[in-house]
């Protein structure tokens, strides 16, 4: 009877690796600067629009100011953010 030699045991355990999700080969729905300016149009129509309402006391008009100034501010950030 042979037996087949076996390498020595590592004095380290190896750590386990972690598996395999297959997502880094996915890319970002968005990029950094879109979020990035989406964000803060999203700030700035939340400011609006509530600066609206206290002002009016009229929810409706608070949101269509909210969204118009969101809206105008995108392109606006898109040329300064970059």
């Amino acid at each position: 009877m042979t037996r087949e030699p076996h390498p020595p045991a590592s004095a380290r355990p190896q750590s386990p690796s972690l598996p395999d999700t297959g997502l880094s080969s996915v890319p970002p729905l968005l990029s950094t600067r879109a979020t990035v300016v989406f964000l803060a149009a999203g700030f700035i129509g939340v400011v609006m629009g509530g600066l609206m309402f206290l002002s009016e006391k009229s929810a409706p008009t608070a949101i269509a100011a909210g969204i118009a100034a969101a809206g105008a501010s995108i392109p606006v950030l898109r040329n300064l953010i970059g």
